[in-house]
């Protein structure tokens, strides 16, 4: 099994979006954790003025862990449903999982 985490950082109004696209998937059984975020980055032209007075932009932040193909096959679901959406990602791998119980 070749696990990897993918991680979404997207802006605030894709969020269900983003959730819906892994809901949709339920052969997968990805637990995901999602959260609230602020962040600067090079997308400055889709900052409000709002946002730009203060330095940051309003985000959410999921992150999935998944196969390597799974998070693949997300990736170019999401680039295919969410065009030009400013949303960044990032792969690492999984060296070991489990639950404390």
């Amino acid at each position: 099994m070749n696990l990897v985490q993918l991680t979404l950082v997207a802006p605030r109004h894709l969020e269900d979006a983003l959730v819906e696209s892994l809901l949709a998937h339920p052969e997968w059984d990805a637990d995901f954790t999602l959260g609230r975020v602020e962040g600067h980055g090079a997308a400055r032209e889709a900052m409000s003025a709002r946002e730009r007075v203060r330095g940051r932009t309003e985000r959410c932040e999921l992150h999935v862990v998944l196969e390597a193909e799974q998070a693949q096959r997300l990736l170019d679901s999401l680039k295919e449903s969410l065009p030009g959406a400013n949303v960044g990602y990032w792969i690492v791998p999984v060296m070991e999982m489990g639950r404390l119980a």
